[in-house]
């Protein structure tokens, strides 16, 4: 299974990385970083075994931040356990990196990231590694990498994680089109600043993702 891209970014909460002070209220530890790691990988479809779940729940409990408890204090009792978690994250790291969209990696930092293959020369190539590559002013560059969503109102959207680029629209189909009428713009724009090595990338441009409605 192969996820749609949702964004490029952090896919989770950002953290504190061993041996950096901690940020309460601002960043998880890195126990907390190492178990929203674990569960990011559930959300996406990753399957545990009932004896794994069961240790997800203990985990649950001492990290997991409610109403009442500042995010960025916690940390599991012994060492062993931590390791067992961090091991466990590196695991549920590994299986989302087999399902990155073609053209971009997950990748940890201080969150798990999903960034683009900077890679011209690729099978797939990510209109953002286009963009941060090309160095130019591009201002069809926001709309021509943007995923469309539906949302709450039926109507459909296209933009990034945060902000809507176009419409709304009646149809995902509209709001397709509205993106690759960006793409097609941006191809222009590249040939207009003399980068025509990048347009002609754009075959090899992923389709417009969209999200599940």
């Amino acid at each position: 299974m192969t996820l749609t891209r949702w964004h490029v970014g952090p896919w989770t909460t950002r953290g504190t990385r061993p041996g950096e002070p901690l940020e309460p209220g601002r960043k998880r530890t890195p126990d907390e970083l190492n178990f929203d790691v674990v569960g990011l990988a559930r959300i996406l479809g990753r399957r545990l075994s009932g004896r794994e779940e069961l240790q997800v729940r203990l985990w649950q409990n001492e990290l997991r931040p409610t109403h009442t408890r500042l995010v960025g204090v916690h940390t599991l009792a012994g060492l062993s356990n931590a390791q067992l978690l961090q091991d466990t994250a590196q695991q549920a790291l590994a299986w989302l990196a087999e399902r990155a969209p073609a053209g971009y990696q997950f990748v940890l930092t201080d969150a798990v990231e999903l960034r683009p293959v900077v890679d011209l020369d690729a099978e797939v190539v990510a209109v953002e590694a286009v963009v941060a590559l090309a160095a130019v002013d591009l201002p069809a560059a926001r709309l021509a990498a943007a995923h469309v969503r539906r949302a709450a109102s039926g109507d459909w959207y296209a933009g990034d994680a945060v902000c809507n680029w176009s419409g709304p629209h009646e149809s995902a189909e509209a709001a397709v089109t509205a993106v690759q009428a960006a793409r097609d713009e941006l191809v222009e724009q590249l040939r207009a600043a003399g980068r025509d090595d990048f347009a002609a990338t754009a075959p090899r441009w992923p389709a417009v993702p969209v999200e599940p409605a």
